[in-house]
């Protein structure tokens, strides 16, 4: 449920010098499909960087399409098909949500405690429930059916040999480091990077070290 301004900072950092494209991930219900989608507004050829569901839509592209992505960037996502666990608690947010209270059930989701403690962080989640409310339900929607049946992609990080760059928030509970740490053991040129004072958006919690180690896996590409 974020938009563009996940990377405010990063557009203000890099548009200068590149081209800097913010695909959005809302119109489908499976991981393939958006995929597809985001794969035919692009160049032929790119740097792909995804944070969260983004990585995970990132990572089904390079399985699409590997030929077209020059290096990837994986920030506080996860490789594997989602646990029974949490695919058990989208049915009831999807009726929650259905019934209007879309607000409530991303104010469950987006606790405070998936963000570190620090001066930013009650702007940075009422910017979460912006980008939230702007997208609305049927987005809410989508997306959560899309990560219920997403595929495991380990194979697919293993086949890709380009620059690539595992990142995460040192306090991410969502996406914690150990999967991170599997990434960068998949992917046979991976850099990890450890985000001190951040959770799950490092992007916007630090996001000068985050633009810095953006920085490093582009000037290796």
């Amino acid at each position: 449920m974020c938009d563009a301004r996940l990377f405010a900072p990063q557009f203000a950092a890099f548009s200068g010098a590149r081209t800097v494209i913010a695909a959005p991930i809302s119109a489908f219900q499976t991981m393939r499909e958006l995929a597809a989608d985001v794969l035919n507004s692009l160049p032929a050829r790119f740097a792909l960087a995804g944070l969260s569901m983004g990585g995970i839509v990132a990572m089904e592209m390079v399985r699409q399409s590997p030929e077209r992505v020059a290096g990837l960037a994986l920030l506080d996502t996860n490789p594997l098909a989602e646990s029974d666990a949490v695919k058990a608690r989208r049915g009831p947010q999807i009726e929650a949500v259905k019934s209007g209270n879309l607000r409530q059930v991303m104010r469950e989701e987006m606790k405070p405690n998936y963000l570190t403690d620090g001066p930013n962080q009650g702007a940075i989640l009422d910017i979460c429930m912006a980008m939230a409310a702007d997208l609305g339900d049927e987005v809410f929607i989508n997306q959560s059916k899309a990560l219920m049946t997403r595929p495991d992609q380990s194979e697919t990080l293993k086949s890709f040999a380009k620059p690539a760059l595992s990142l995460c928030g040192e306090d991410d509970t969502l996406c914690p480091v150990s999967r991170h740490e599997l990434m960068r053991d998949l992917l046979p040129d991976s850099d990890l990077e450890i985000v001190r004072n951040a959770g799950h958006l490092p992007t916007l919690e630090q996001p000068e070290a985050t633009n810095a180690a953006l920085s490093r896996w582009l000037e290796r590409l």
